[in-house]
Formats: C-alpha cells, structure tokens, sequence
C-alpha cells in the first residue's frame, strides 16, 4: 500500500526553485503519493511560473492552495505524514497559535491535532523575523506538540524525507 506524503509550502525563499527537485521528485522516487498544498501566496507564485502545473503533473493529485466547496469531496485520505518545507514565519506563528485562516495551514494544525501522524517543519524565516520576542516561544509550542522543526536547513531539502520511515 502506497502511503501519502502530504507537502506544505508557503511563500518564502527556495520554494519556487527548491520544491520540486529536492522534494517532490525524490520523495515520488522513494515510493510516496505526494499531495502538495500552497499557502494562497505561494499558490499565486506556482501559478504563475508554471511550477504548480508541473508539480500537479508529477504528483497526479490536484495541487491545492485554496479551499474546497463544503460539497467537494476530499482529493486525497488524510496523509500518513507531513512536511511543511519551507514555512514563512509568518505560517510558523499561525500554526504555533493554532490558526487556519488558510487551506495549508488547516491541513498542517489537523495533522498536529492527528495522533501518531509525523510533522515536520523547516522554518525559512530571516534574522530578523527569528530575532522577534516571540520566535523562540512559537518553536517551543510547536514542538511541545510533538513537532519535528529543522530549525537549521538542510543543505539539501532531500534531506528532510530521512525524517520519516520509508513507505
């Protein structure tokens, strides 16, 4: 049985170049069904450039960045794992508070409320965003739920699919 690698993303450095080859394509190579979801920012940048077309062809499953009508049925099962890589500071914070005020951060907050479902995040967030008061507290929470943050990136993204057991 083929397991699902559920791929969150929001608008920050590396995603429009990095996702794709260090992520989608290695982790299709390892035996994942990849469904990827984009925070609507993000969404806009894959549209745009071609690169969610081109996600959405490899994976098979729709590419999602916005909500589903409550009479549209759920593309996918829920995910056996979840990497949000890379993730704005902005999504870290929302996420480490609880807020869903998106289709990808409703996804990784019912993940973190999943038991036994694996979470990891990759932070790509600058100095100062990480110099904020509250950085350090929101990571804590975060992990205080049970949590993977790679707080230090990786040199390759490819890196992080380590993190889980291999499907």
């Amino acid at each position: 049985m083929t397991r699902t690698l559920a791929l969150i993303a929001s608008a920050c450095g590396g995603a429009d170049t990095r996702l794709r080859p260090e992520l989608v394509e290695p982790a299709i190579a390892l035996g994942w069904r990849v469904a990827v979801t984009f925070t609507p920012s993000l969404g806009r940048w894959m549209d745009a450039s071609g690169e969610g077309a081109r996600i959405q062809r490899l994976t098979e499953l729709p590419v999602r960045h916005g909500a589903r009508l409550p009479t549209e049925p759920k593309p996918y099962p829920m995910p056996d794992a979840f990497l949000f890589a890379p993730a704005s500071a902005n999504s870290v914070a929302k996420l480490a508070l609880g807020i869903a005020d998106n289709q990808a951060l409703t996804a990784a907050n019912e993940a973190i409320g999943t038991p036994g479902t694996p979470v990891v995040v990759l932070p790509r967030t600058a100095p100062p965003a990480r110099a904020h008061p509250a950085w350090a507290g929101h990571l804590a929470v975060l992990r205080g739920a049970g949590v993977t943050v790679v707080d230090q990136a990786p040199a390759s993204w490819t890196d992080l699919l380590g993190l889980f057991a291999a499907p």
